[in-house]
């Protein structure tokens, strides 16, 4: 099973969000699906099922491996370099 060899490099404890909402999103006029919070900078972007999918252009743009859902009730991470939950 692939395994995330990230989490161990993330910042404890996390960033706090830059936003509550997807700022790119909010400039574009576009509505993000859900959000995905930054777990190296705290940056706030919209999921791959919004329009433009600004987590994962954060993540190209920064190198910034891992994200978490920043959805109410919801607790899972994404590496988006391993293509892993973590």
């Amino acid at each position: 099973m692939k395994q995330c060899t990230h989490g161990d490099a993330l910042p404890d404890p996390e960033p706090k969000p830059q936003s509550e909402t997807c700022l790119e999103c909010l400039a574009a006029g576009t509505h993000p699906v859900q959000l995905r919070l930054c777990l190296e900078c705290g940056h706030v972007g919209c999921c791959d099922s919004s329009p433009l999918r600004h987590a994962t252009a954060h993540h190209e743009a920064s190198g910034h491996p891992v994200m978490r859902t920043f959805e109410p009730g919801e607790k899972w991470r994404w590496c988006f370099v391993d293509h892993v939950l973590v």
